[in-house]
């Protein structure tokens, strides 16, 4: 096995996804009307002509990992430690920490009404009451933030990027993705290695400063709501400059204090006001609203996964969802696989694609299912709002129904600002990480680029939310390459593990069971 060395920064890597960000500020400044045309257009090519490829590669990920998993393959143990480095809530902490905080906060409140007031076409019916569109719009919900969505984060690249840097030796790059193909050449001077990691860098930067726009927005919103704070650039900047801070501290301390710290707090934050609004909303409604939404996902699962009826509904929501997540994947594995040392592949694929959406669908429930339960009591409460103001209107319009609404609202813009400031310093570490090739990156590095989202996002608000909004939806345009990069893992994991079962003995090897058949012999 090769010796895992300090390793320079990546400078090409570095300049040409750097140079690309800067770029598109750039030309956002000078017309933004053009930029927003470049990426409508490719946008719609990419879902066109992408998206089923998507549903498929998804759906995929998903089976192959739970079969995996509950295989005789599932013992295996990840990273060549015995046991793991970190404890169960601190590990399932921080996965959780990678999709929701993404935007799950918001579209918990925004996407069940959403699907309430317009029922998704795969069961749109002209005679539905509205007590019968509720369990439609939150399942649809949990497909969009559910299984899919969370398995192809980390789950079948996560076990080859593990075995090529923990168990080979090679630089923990998305390029590593491709060592099962490649070989050592993927780490030299490729192209398609380059590439790999550019696009990877690219399409993550784009879905990273989207939410902290985003957020800036929907802060400025909310402070404006509750106090009356001048809902103004200079408000959308300082706010931005805050969260910028947060994940600069909590970065440059490392994954094993500052990260970790941010995603405990978090998740004991969000468990909290869970809790508060189960006791205090329409407890009963809830509960009923996410078991039977569960229910009727599992049972119209490939049904709802696999939908291709309606394009333009799907390019609006469940393909551009996919693109973002798939955009966001090869980081995502980077990040789990520096947690996940030391843990079984079991553990890792049930963590991920199993515990972390259950979790993720019953935030949505809480969150979302208030929002229904006042929408249905009283007819427009939520989705007049939700019109007129968007998704930070809704979540406002949603804690102010309840008892304690202000101090509700109050929890909800905190918990929006940690959750987003872990994104923000996971996604500056995993670009550190990648352009020097080992997990532990350094210092500056990882402080460099959270501060470059920050300055970013900061000039792209002040250009407009249009700018912001462009560039969302760009990386479900990297989503294109990105998402060939995660095809051999669908072959590649099962055969890695199964070279992992004969080193780790699991599966006895051929050398072995010869040796077996000598003794027997003699």
């Amino acid at each position: 096995m090769k010796t895992i060395k300090k390793l320079k920064t990546d400078w090409t890597t570095f300049a040409v996804s750097g140079g690309f960000l800067f770029l598109f500020v750039l030309f956002s400044l000078i017309d933004m009307d053009m930029v927003g045309g470049w990426v409508t257009e490719s946008f719609n090519w990419s879902v066109t002509f992408f998206g089923a490829y998507w549903q498929l590669l998804l759906l995929g990920n998903f089976v192959i990992g739970i079969i995996l998993a509950f295989s005789r393959y599932g013992n295996l143990r990840l990273g060549k430690m015995e046991k793991p480095e970190n404890g169960n809530f601190r590990w399932i902490s921080m996965i959780l920490c990678t999709l929701l905080a993404s935007g799950g906060v918001f579209w918990a409140a925004s996407e069940p009404i959403y699907h309430f007031v317009t029922t998704p076409p795969l069961f749109a019916n002209d005679g539905m009451t509205p007590q019968a569109a509720i369990i439609p719009a939150l399942s649809q919900s949990f497909v969009h933030w559910g299984f899919l969505a969370w398995a192809c984060l980390g789950t079948l690249s996560t076990i080859v990027l593990m075995y090529a840097h923990y168990h080979k030796g090679y630089p923990l790059k998305p390029r590593a993705i491709l060592y099962p193909i490649f070989g050592e050449k993927i780490f030299k001077k490729s192209i398609i290695g380059s590439t790999a990691d550019i696009v990877s860098i690219i399409a993550v930067a784009a879905g990273t400063m989207g939410p902290i726009g985003f957020l800036g927005l929907q802060i400025g919103y909310g402070l404006h709501f509750l106090f009356d704070v001048p809902n103004t650039l200079a408000t959308n900047i300082i706010i931005v400059g805050a969260l910028i801070l947060i994940a600069a501290i909590s970065v440059a301390s490392g994954v094993d204090r500052g990260i970790q710290f941010l995603s405990r707090l978090n998740v004991i934050f969000v468990v909290l006001l869970t809790a508060i609004i189960l006791i205090i909303g329409p407890t009963m409604f809830l509960i009923d609203s996410f078991i039977s939404a569960q229910a009727f996902q599992l049972q119209h699962f490939f049904e709802m996964n696999l939908y291709r009826a309606d394009q333009a509904w799907l390019g609006y929501w469940t393909v551009f969802f996919w693109g973002w997540f798939l955009g966001y994947a090869p980081m995502m594995a980077i990040f789990i696989s520096k947690i996940s040392r030391g843990r079984t592949i079991r553990e890792l694929i049930v963590a991920v694609s199993i515990i972390a959406p259950l979790v993720s669908n019953f935030w949505f429930a809480i969150v979302g299912g208030t929002g229904l339960s006042y929408e249905l009591k009283n007819p427009g409460s939520i989705s007049n709002p939700l019109a007129d103001g968007g998704m930070p209107a809704t979540v406002m319009a949603i804690m102010d129904q309840l008892p304690m609404g202000l101090w509700m609202a109050i929890g909800f813009l905190i918990v929006s600002i940690v959750f987003v400031s872990t994104t923000v310093d996971t996604i500056s570490y995993t670009v550190a990480v990648t352009l020097q090739g080992t997990d532990h990156p350094q210092k500056w590095m990882r402080v460099f680029w959270v501060i470059l989202f920050g300055l970013l996002s900061v000039l792209l608000l002040a250009i407009g939310e249009g700018s912001i909004q462009a560039l969302q939806n760009f990386i479900v345009v990297t989503a294109v390459p990105v998402s060939i990069l995660l095809l051999p893992p669908l072959w590649s994991a099962p055969k890695i593990a199964k070279q992992m079962a004969k080193e780790q003995n699991i599966v006895p090897s051929v050398e072995s069971v010869q040796e077996v058949k000598v003794k027997v012999a003699k």
